[in-house]
């Protein structure tokens, strides 16, 4: 009889673990923002200061002579509608219940693979964002996720989208900026100086990531984290050729003219590179 009640209370066990509800994932906090206007984009006196604010920091003019804020949109007012967005980027453990639960390949890439991409970064530079067998870095459970593909960022959209009964996608360039700087053209979440205490830049941080939502004195307005520094994030945009936008600014980044949320640049889809995460929005009807 004892052996029989022991199998009845594994099955039992069983049966109650597999009920688990879809609810009992940890779904990411977000932020609400509300529908309406807001002005975005940069003007000559906006990218002329990121250009000041980089030449100050690294010593040379390079952002400035390879144009890198001439291609930002134009400074207008411009609308988005009403949307809930993810308050930090994803982190190591909340993409771990993806591959987990889908098998999905981890953020992994060979030394080949590296080299194709042409970065600055050695290849061993990489090793402490890639993961093994699976199993994310040690100690970095709460760090945003690296070496994203804007492929595996849509995946994982979906992913999260069936496993919560929510629409979550990437957000629009505009919703991402909207977001990260409030309403008022600010040139930074928290307001128009530049501060390298209250963001992870390659200023003052430990060129490396850093737990998300580390800098609450860097929140925007609607209370967003990380918008500044900390990693790019994919955003919806589509510049052509298999490449679309990122936006924010990393932990390699100095100055820090491309952490200001008018800036942007895009990088190949396919690419996974260490200073590349994301964050999502959930729509809201």
């Amino acid at each position: 009889m004892k052996i029989l009640g022991s199998i009845i209370v594994c099955l039992l066990a069983v049966f109650v673990f597999s009920a688990v509800p879809v609810s009992a994932l940890e779904v990411p906090a977000t932020v609400i923002v509300e529908e309406g206007s807001f002005i975005s984009g940069s003007d000559r006196a906006e990218r002329d200061f990121g250009y000041k604010i980089d030449e100050n920091a690294y010593g040379h003019s390079i952002t400035r002579k390879n144009k890198w804020y001439e291609r930002e949109l134009e400074r207008a007012e411009r609308t988005t509608g009403k949307f809930a967005i993810m308050k930090t980027p994803v982190t190591n453990a909340q993409y771990a219940d993806f591959i987990r639960e889908t098998g999905h390949t981890p953020p992994t890439v060979t030394p080949e693979t590296w080299k194709s991409y042409r970065l600055i970064h050695p290849y061993e530079r990489s090793l402490k964002f890639q993961w093994h067998e699976g199993v994310p870095p040690a100690g970095r459970l709460d760090h945003p996720v690296t070496m994203i593909s804007y492929d595996d960022a849509v995946a994982y959209a979906k992913w999260l989208s069936e496993r919560t009964s929510n629409n979550w996608r990437l957000p629009t360039e505009l919703e991402w900026e909207k977001a990260v700087r409030g309403t008022d053209g600010r040139r930074f979440p928290w307001g128009d100086e530049w501060d390298p205490s209250i963001l992870n830049s390659h200023d003052k941080g430990p060129f490396d990531t850093v737990p998300a939502g580390k800098f609450p004195e860097g929140a925007s307005p609607f209370g967003l984290l990380d918008g500044a520094g900390q990693v790019f994030e994919w955003v919806a945009e589509s510049a052509g050729d298999d490449r679309h936008f990122v936006k924010g600014g990393s932990w390699d980044d100095k100055g820090c003219g491309v952490c200001r949320p008018a800036a942007r640049h895009s990088r190949p889809d396919e690419i996974q590179h260490i200073l590349i995460g994301f964050r999502l929005v959930q729509e809201i009807d």
